[in-house]
């Protein structure tokens, strides 16, 4: 037993909408949870808890929209709680962007499709909440066999469950504002992977320098690492290096910056891209002032140690011009065909979707678009049967030819049910 790191989770308890407190308590905390959710990934939390404290189907399906659009702006792994009966609740979950997955083991029909659930969507995205210890010793066997992870919803139960509790799954536990010693006394425990609820929501401000007091204890937490030293760099006359930034997703550059050391240590500490300013001679955290901060995905040096490469997750624009990359005055181009898989079928997607709002006559997509969603579907399986044929043939062009046409109506069908291929390689990458 043992977790690579010690995580810090902060939590969303969503109803009616909005935002809670906890999940005795509705008061209204925020009406965005959204926009919430992305405060909580910007600022360092290890992954996000949602708790669906929906009442009915109706609302279920209002809620499930919404964690859909979290795990699509959260750029952090996402366990989706609440609201689960049947298989079928899993499956939406899942289905919505969540990692993980988790049933309530305070309900005996939760118990009773364990097996079932976690060889449907594989044992890593189920998770079990839970009240008391003796639940989880009673059902050890099945939650060994079948679970990745433990939710203590009960605070009460910790110290027993951090005692007797010898299984393979770890516990994340869910707790209320705890003292830092006391904080550091729970991660310290075998079985726990981390904590949760509004001792992390509180205090999610402070997440970075929560891991470095856990680092000054000996708990292993998830941090930035530098590999090397600001001594290893080759520096221009002036004492700084160049910093290329790019959009992590897109790899679009977005602007070139330059650092001192301080703005590369404080990078490296807090996350946040942070330069130094020539004009001004002075630090300079990126979107301080514009609310447009950069998020370090990676930072890599080149092969003189002169210049970094970071990747980084763009908040608003780059450019104080308003414009998203700094680099948009075209010098010179020569026509060129676009070879990126993803700029390609964005590129195409984008003409389906305009044909669709502006329809153009003659088009075939709009002939498409206006017989509707059965006829879609039988190009489709046509198109799909024809990949099979040309498969069985030695040309290999021909499958290739088959293989478009396949794309461009699957791509139609996107368009029709409202699917972007970022959802696509988003679901992908996952797998």
């Amino acid at each position: 037993m043992g977790c690579q790191y010690k995580k810090l989770v902060p939590c969303i308890y969503l109803y009616k909408g909005n935002a809670v407190k906890s999940l005795s308590d509705i008061t209204i905390i925020d009406t965005d949870p959204v926009s919430l959710a992305k405060y909580y990934s910007d600022n360092h939390g290890d992954e996000l808890l949602i708790f669906d404290m929906s009442k009915g189907d109706a609302e279920h399906e209002e809620a499930l929209d919404t964690i859909k659009a979290i795990c699509q702006i959260a750029e952090i792994p996402v366990i989706g709680a609440g609201h689960v009966n049947r298989m079928e609740d899993i499956k939406k979950l899942l289905y919505a962007g969540c990692k993980k997955a988790a049933l309530n083991y305070s309900k005996p029909g939760n118990i009773a499709i364990t097996e079932e659930v976690s060889k449907k969507f594989g044992k890593e995205k189920i998770a079990v909440c839970y009240e008391e210890t003796e639940t989880i010793l009673e059902f050890q066997h099945l939650l060994d066999e079948y679970v990745d992870e433990l939710i203590l919803i009960d605070a009460a139960a910790l110290r027993k469950s951090g005692k007797e509790w010898k299984g393979e799954a770890q516990i994340l536990a869910l707790l209320p504002e705890v003292s830092l010693d006391k904080l550091i006394e729970i991660l310290s425990m075998p079985s726990m992977c981390g904590i949760t609820g509004y001792a992390v929501n509180e205090n999610v401000k402070e997440i970075t320098a929560i891991k470095s007091l856990c680092q000054e204890n000996g708990i292993k937490v998830n941090t930035f690492e530098a590999a090397f030293r600001w001594e290893d760099f080759k520096l221009n006359s002036d004492g700084q290096i160049p910093v290329v930034v790019q959009d992590y997703k897109t790899d679009e550059v977005l602007m070139v910056a330059y650092m001192n050391e301080e703005a590369y240590q404080m990078t490296v500490h807090t996350g946040k891209m942070t330069y130094y300013s020539r004009s001004r001679q002075e630090l300079w955290v990126k979107g301080d002032t514009s609310g447009h901060y950069q998020y370090v995905k990676s930072l890599t040096a080149d092969c003189d140690m002169d210049t970094v490469l970071a990747k980084v997750s763009q908040v608003g624009n780059a450019c104080h011009t308003g414009s998203y990359s700094c680099f948009f005055h075209e010098i010179v181009k020569k026509e060129y065909e676009e070879t990126n898989p993803l700029k390609v079928f964005t590129s195409v997607m984008e003409v389906i979707e305009d044909r669709k709002i502006h329809p153009k006559e003659g088009s075939y997509t709009n002939y498409l678009f206006e017989k509707g969603l059965d006829k879609i579907l039988k190009k489709l399986g046509e198109e799909a049967t024809e990949i099979v044929i040309a498969a069985k043939n030695p040309n290999p062009n021909e499958i290739k030819y088959e293989i478009a046409d396949f794309l461009y109506h699957m791509m139609v069908l996107m368009a029709e049910k409202g699917v972007s291929w970022e959802e696509i390689i988003e679901e992908l990458a996952k797998r």
